[in-house]
Order: structure tokens, then sequence, then C-alpha cells
């Protein structure tokens, strides 16, 4: 799944997202979060039967209110959400969270959007506690698994590089 990620889904969240969005950093990270949420995109919901949904595991009172109200990702969600046909559910926090369930593009936007609004730089590769702080930051998860981002981060990079895929 990550390399469907890095080749397909990614590549689609982006041209859906302002051009500054796009970049190696940014879908190195994307890759690495949604492996670390997911263990490796294979639960679209929260293991245990927790609340988080889509690969990205967002909540809707926390990461898909915030994204739908925050001030710098506000206008870009809604200009996604038309693009890709959810006009009808701009502001509707319920709805899109069932949304993220099973479309990965629309994860993808709201995940890149919410990494858009950790203010520290993107991590090159390597700099593996800088994107394990930036991914805290944006993602706060309640259980974090320290142990398995570092080999996520390099997984994503090596995508990002161009070594796998």
């Amino acid at each position: 799944m990550i390399d469907l990620f890095a080749r397909y889904l990614i590549p689609a969240a982006y041209a859906v997202l302002p051009p500054a969005m796009n970049s190696p950093r940014a879908t190195a990270m994307l890759l690495s979060i949604g492996a670390q949420e997911s263990v490796g995109f294979r639960h679209r919901r929260q293991m245990g039967g927790g609340p988080a949904r889509g690969f990205f595991q967002f909540e809707r009172g926390g990461g898909v209110k915030g994204v739908c109200t925050h001030p710098e990702t506000r206008d870009h969600l809604r200009s996604a959400l038309v693009a890709l046909r959810y006009e009808k559910d701009i502001g509707q926090t319920v709805a899109l969270y069932q949304h993220l369930e099973h479309n990965d593009v629309l994860a993808v936007v709201f995940a890149r959007l919410l990494l858009w609004t950790v203010k520290a730089p993107l991590p090159e590769p390597g700099a593996y506690d800088e994107s394990w702080r930036n991914y805290i930051a944006g993602w706060r998860p309640g259980k974090p698994h320290r142990a398995t981002w570092n080999d996520w981060y390099d997984q994503a990079w090596d995508r990002v590089q161009g070594e796998v895929i």
C-alpha cells in the first residue's frame, strides 16, 4: 500500500492542493505518518474500536474539525472539496469524517493540510527526531510508538527518492 500512496494517491491529493504543499519532504512525512498510524497502511479504522478513521487515523472532533476550521487550512480544504465533488459537505465534519475512511485521496488532503499547520520545517532524510516531533505536533497520538518510526521514515524516503517504486 505504501507504494500505491507514493505513486498515485499523494500525487492525486497534491493536484487539488496549492502547489506549495507538494514537496519531497511533505511526501515523506505523509508516507511515514500514514504507515505509522495505520500499521503500514493496513487499518482504515482504529484498532481496538477507537474513533479514528482512514489510513491517517483522523478523529472527528480533533483532526477533522481542526482542518475544517483552522485559518491556514479551511480555504484550501474548501477548494479541494469542490474539486473532489464534496462541496455539499463543506463544514460538515460528520460527513467528512465518514468519507475519510474510504476516500484515500481525501484522507491525504486532510493529512497534508494538518501537516501544513505544523510550524516546524519539514525534515530531510535521516532526521528521525525532527520528523518524530513534527508527527507528534500534528497528530498528538494517544499512545505513540516511537520504536517503529525510524523504519517507516526510511521506507518513506526510499519511495520519495525512487529507490523502491
